[in-house]
């Protein structure tokens, strides 16, 4: 077998009835003939969509190919005893040129019932943001069940939904069974669990090029909705330069920032667990076992178990996030 290195996966795109060309524009990643891409899926383990190793010794092999081949020296242990073969985390990068539908996502235990997938709990990083955008994250009062087919038959669901402001650098939070939408002119980093089960509840009546609605699943997501309110929806955090600081820790995955000025070293050691860079910001050079690594805005690499320390030298600068499974 291949030593295991840094590892960069070809780019899945996806048209969607409410992209842009953010991805292409601000990203700088080439969609080709797709009228738009709202998201690029950057990690995925995902079955229907497995990420692909582009470049190197392991150039065209499967995640689910160097899972079943490495295991743990690919994710670590205790991760590889939990999951198995299955990748846990999946990245994106999402362009809301429009409003994505209101939606909701199962916890485990429902996803299992239900579908036998994992459920979906995630993470946003707003990369980019147009003046006065949106989002949408919970509810603005509590709620019940019966209050929300109250509003939801009547047409005033959005009345109860929790708006907030969003601007480059906030962080959101959405644990599986928060209501939620990206709103338009966002441009972001997304992390999480490997899955793909969303219950649209409302897609504000719009058609697609042929005239037909988008389904919904307006029951289904009953059950999987949280009802609860919370006082913060928007993740606290201190921004510090040249220092790692947690945004969010869950059973699902931790996720940091490193918003970088100068070159800087890593030691992973301590974990047992591979590690994502999503790069937001700049670019950078890991250097390994004496290869080098370019990464630039856009790109997300791979550092498998096995690689725990790393340099990060960069000229102008980076910004980073780096995830993993504690």
């Amino acid at each position: 077998m291949s030593s295991l290195y840094p590892l960069k996966f070809k780019t899945i795109y996806k048209d969607k009835i409410w992209g842009g060309q953010k991805i292409k524009t601000y990203l700088h990643k080439d969609f080709g003939d797709l009228p738009n891409c709202g998201e690029t899926w950057e990690i995925s383990g995902v079955k229907t969509d497995v990420s692909v190793v582009d470049g190197g010794a392991l150039n065209g092999e499967s995640l689910a190919d160097l899972l079943e081949q490495y295991g743990a020296e690919l994710v670590g242990k205790k991760v590889y005893a939990h999951f198995g073969n299955i990748f846990p985390l999946l990245v994106k990068f999402i362009d809301a040129n429009e409003d994505l539908s209101i939606q909701v996502h199962p916890n485990d235990e429902l996803a299992k019932k239900r579908h036998n997938s994992f459920g979906k709990t995630e993470m946003w990083y707003i990369i980019q943001a147009n003046p006065g955008s949106t989002l949408i994250a919970g509810f603005n009062r509590e709620m019940t069940e019966k209050l929300y087919l109250e509003k939801f038959n009547s047409g005033h669901l959005m009345d109860v939904l929790n708006r907030e402001d969003a601007k480059a650098g906030n962080v959101f939070f959405l644990p599986a069974g928060r209501v939620h939408t990206i709103g338009a002119g966002l441009l972001l980093a997304e992390i999480q669990q490997t899955s793909d089960i969303t219950y649209r509840i409302y897609d504000f009546d719009r058609v697609d090029a042929n005239g037909h609605k988008r389904p919904l699943q307006t029951e289904e997501a009953l059950a999987a909705i949280d009802y609860k309110h919370y006082p913060e929806y928007k993740t606290k955090y201190t921004p510090e330069k040249n220092e790692t600081v947690k945004l969010v820790s869950c059973p699902y995955f931790t996720t940091s920032v490193l918003d970088a000025t100068e070159s800087t070293a890593k030691d992973y050691s301590n974990l047992d667990s591979f590690v994502i860079h999503v790069c937001v910001a700049g670019e950078y050079t890991i250097k390994h076992n004496g290869a080098v690594y370019p990464v630039k805005m856009g790109e997300c690499i791979l550092l498998p178990k096995t690689i725990d320390k790393i340099e990060l030298e960069t000229t102008n600068g980076f910004k980073i996030l780096e995830s993993f499974i504690e």
